[in-house]
């Protein structure tokens, strides 16, 4: 019984929306996820698949290709990222209904992973895309869902968590941030993230052991899409 984590996969078996216009890696992507993820993870195995799942802009959209992963082997949990248009805030019970014993969807709750919670939030880094006014209030937001995730699970008597994000815990050049703050308040061994895409982007943030928590990329381009081993 393992523990590993991915992300953005991007997928879009319904819409139009190629990737290999993003270089070699996504050629045949699909089949890459299929082909690795077969071959290391069994149905006794936990997936955290770390947003950005599907193009698709609603839920009929983007039906194919979370069937896709629902079909894949072991448990798999899904974070919420930025391009998924599918999920929003009220939709996560709703998604956990319709999906219950295929997918489990991690948004102002917690999953379990022998004595660890595993808690997560998209989360939101700054990259100049919008006012530094918006980013603080998507920021906020996203740090009380995560500190929901974490209460919750401290509620219920866990006190060894794993903590995992879409976007990365901190803004390019910055040596901290509210979400490594949240890291080291609740204890947090480990903080898995994704949403870096492409060799210039792979170290916007932290990897390896900062401050006694490891950081983890699982962005699916920069394993080529094999997933990463968290914990055995």
């Amino acid at each position: 019984m393992a523990l590993y984590a991915i992300g953005d996969f991007h997928l879009a078996f319904s819409v139009d929306k190629p990737m290999d216009m993003f270089g070699p890696v996504w050629i045949d992507h699909e089949e890459k996820i299929r082909k690795y993820w077969n071959r290391l993870v069994t149905e006794d195995d936990t997936v955290v698949i770390t947003g950005d799942h599907s193009w698709g802009r609603n839920l009929e959209e983007a039906g194919a290709d979370l069937d896709f992963i629902a079909d894949l082997p072991g448990r798999k949990i899904l974070l919420r990222g930025n391009h998924d248009m599918f999920w929003n805030a009220k939709k996560t019970a709703k998604l956990n209904e319709a999906f219950l014993g295929r997918l489990s969807f991690l948004q102002n709750n917690f999953y379990t992973y022998r004595d660890y919670a595993l808690v997560g939030t998209k989360g939101y880094c700054y990259e100049g895309k919008d006012t530094y006014k918006h980013f603080l209030k998507i920021r906020d937001r996203e740090i009380g869902r995560l500190k929901v995730s974490f209460e919750a699970a401290r509620d219920a008597g866990y006190h060894k968590f794993i903590m995992f994000l879409h976007f990365p815990p901190t803004s390019i050049g910055e040596e901290e941030s509210p979400f490594t703050q949240i890291a080291m308040d609740y204890g947090a061994s480990k903080v898995i993230y994704s949403h870096c895409h492409g060799r210039e982007r792979f170290d916007d943030s932290f990897k390896g052991y900062v401050d006694g928590i490891e950081y983890k990329l699982v962005s699916g381009d920069y394993l080529n899409f094999k997933p990463e081993l968290i914990l055995q």
